[in-house]
């Protein structure tokens, strides 16, 4: 049995104007996770990402290593239940 699962990220470091948001789609849309990712006014980037329990455990560890411009000092993941409709993985605007 398939289970799904969704996880709320927000990514602390050097994450906003390093192509961070970019890399994660492209993990996610590799991995089959859906979801969103945007940047937020304090400087972390936060997502919210549905999938497999497998695939999403190697999106949340994809996410620890970024792209080469980034600097992530910190993920923190935890379980999220928001009812979403998004199909694929989605750039939103600045929160």
């Amino acid at each position: 049995m398939t289970v799904m699962t969704t996880q709320r990220l927000f990514v602390s470091g050097r994450v906003q104007g390093v192509g961070y948001r970019d890399y994660a789609t492209r993990q996610a849309r590799t991995l089959g996770v859906t979801g969103w990712v945007r940047n937020t006014r304090d400087g972390r980037v936060e997502m919210l990402a549905s999938g497999e329990e497998e695939a999403l455990a190697q999106f949340v560890e994809a996410c620890r290593s970024g792209p080469p411009l980034a600097r992530v000092d910190t993920v923190d993941a935890r379980p999220d239940n928001e009812e979403r409709s998004a199909k694929g993985f989605t750039k939103r605007f600045t929160a």
